[in-house]
């Protein structure tokens, strides 16, 4: 028979065994953790959208795109109106109603759809209040965001929170609960409701009060797409580094922040998918900080750095700023609200953080992504669902009239009588037309104020007229914008011989009308 060694029985051999053993099953978990983590965010393919300043002048015709990268746009922004906290408004200057009318919002936001665009609506922003600031009643807070949500179709909100906004306990809780309540109940619906939280940063990441907007969004149960950080105005913050380095310094310092506030939430999440849910926000070109200046290859670097991570967002501030400034702007130093303060060349800011980021604000798109066609014989135009009178050929129609056809809206370039609205041999710079967007569902006449004759002096070809003189011209008034004699209110205006003269748009009118504008 064979003879075996005894071997004794080892507490230490069987100690190294389990601990490498357990050592070895960890390292699997943990492997396939990361590798989930990873490949849910790879799910999430980062998107651009703009913010597009919507009341500020000149008007941005956001919804005639110029190309891809300018199609989903973040409006901005919708604020209390003054003396009404629970009433929303935009820029505290028009309520919806105001805005569906006199900037004929509702409207180009339907053509931006048609256009294949996504529309995302900001709350708040650095300069007016908003709502939950000082709206103390939660149901009626809930009612302001529902009603914006409700007006614009959305699917995708931002919460743009700054300054003693955002320092306010007391509000965050309201806006929290109102948020999750909102949420819920469009879930219910079967409607998704993404929430964005653009917060400001420095290359130490969030502030406290940053930080507790976050959880307390958590804690309400608010599902958060993201949060999206104000890469700008940095101040002694940013130390010697340059725009594009203080803002990745910012995000990789938020991104560490965020993720000890999802594990105390209760919702840890991986570093991949962490990256998914943030986003940043350059300000383009000159920065209210003098001596900064986001140019156009920290766009380069900063697009890069959102490929590089798996970034979920991009956005800038602001469309209405991408352009090179006029030689007629002296002081580039000086922030303009409708250019960069930077020569761009032929080039964008759009175009160049948007490189490479094919995903869109809205994961399911609300709309087709391309206009549905015109049907070849389109059923006539109903004067009792058109808010504009129906064009018709043998009038005449003055620079500012807004007129129905084929179930759209247009508005005269100049005076103009027998050219077709939609003519298709026409190019739109030749067509005295500009399209505004569709007849929306629900609409019934807006009524045209009409001036008592007499109201103003009818205009005289031998008559000299200076700055701010009313006339009458076929019924219609008009203010003189300089000194003008023998210039017909409604002869055609170029850019080489503008007019002298600028119709009283409907509300002006309305307001002369009813005794508030004489």
């Amino acid at each position: 028979m064979a003879q075996f060694d005894e071997r004794r029985f080892s507490w230490l051999r069987l100690a190294v065994s389990v601990t490498a053993v357990v050592g070895l099953v960890f390292t699997i978990l943990s492997g396939w953790r990361w590798f989930a983590d990873s490949q849910e965010a790879d799910k999430n393919n980062g998107w651009f959208a703009a913010y597009a300043d919507v009341t500020t002048t000149p008007q941005l015709h956001f919804e005639n795109p110029t190309s891809t990268a300018a199609r989903d746009v973040v409006l901005s922004f919708v604020v209390a109106s003054p003396g009404k906290p629970c009433v929303p408004s935009w820029g505290k200057d028009y309520t919806l109603d105001a805005a569906a009318e006199d900037l004929d919002l509702d409207r180009r936001i339907a053509r931006l759809r048609q256009n294949g665009g996504e529309v995302v609506v900001s709350f708040g922003g650095a300069l007016n209040d908003e709502l939950a600031t000082v709206c103390q009643d939660g149901d009626q807070l809930l009612a302001a965001y529902n009603t914006v949500v409700d007006r614009y179709d959305l699917r995708t909100i931002d919460l743009d929170l700054e300054g003693a906004g955002l320092d306010d306990t007391g509000a965050a809780g309201r806006r929290a609960s109102a948020i999750a309540k909102l949420q819920a109940a469009r879930a219910a619906k079967h409607q998704d409701l993404r929430v964005w939280l653009t917060l400001p940063v420095t290359p130490q990441g969030l502030s406290s009060t940053g930080i507790q907007t976050v959880s307390s969004m958590l804690a309400a149960g608010v599902e958060v797409s993201g949060v999206n950080v104000m890469t700008m105005d940095f101040g002694n913050s940013r130390g010697g580094r340059s725009m594009a380095g203080a803002a990745i310094a910012s995000l990789n310092a938020t991104h560490g922040q965020l993720g000890k506030v999802y594990a105390a939430a209760g919702r840890p999440l991986g570093p991949a998918t962490l990256w998914s849910r943030m986003g940043a926000t350059p300000m383009i070109g000159q920065n209210d900080i003098s001596d900064e200046v986001f140019r156009l290859d920290a766009a380069g670097g900063l697009n890069q750095f959102a490929h590089d991570k798996g970034l979920g967002r991009l956005s800038m501030w602001s469309l209405n700023r991408d352009r090179t400034c006029g030689e007629n702007y002296p002081d580039i130093d000086v922030v303009s609200n409708s250019c960069s303060g930077i020569d761009q060349g032929s080039s964008t800011y759009a175009q160049t953080l948007r490189e490479g980021l094919t995903g869109r604000p809205d994961a399911a798109a609300v709309t087709p992504s391309e206009a549905e066609p015109m049907p070849a014989r389109p059923t006539p135009d109903d004067p009792k669902s058109s808010p504009y009178p129906i064009w018709e050929a043998g009038l005449a129609y003055v620079q500012g009239t807004r007129i129905v056809w084929h179930h759209n809206v247009y508005v005269s370039k100049w005076w103009t009588t027998g050219n077709l609205p939609d003519d298709p041999t026409v190019d739109e710079f030749s067509s005295p037309w500009q399209l505004m967007g569709p007849v929306l569902p629900g609409e019934k006449p807006i009524p045209v104020p009409v001036l008592p004759k007499g109201t103003y002096p009818e205009w005289e070809a031998g008559t000299v007229y200076t700055m701010g003189q009313r006339v009458l011209f076929e019924g219609v008034a008009f203010s003189a914008k300089w000194w003008t004699q023998g210039v017909s209110p409604v002869a055609r205006s170029t850019q080489s011989n503008p007019s002298p003269w600028e119709r009283l748009t409907d509300a002006e009118t309305r307001r002369v009308v009813t005794g508030d504008g004489l």
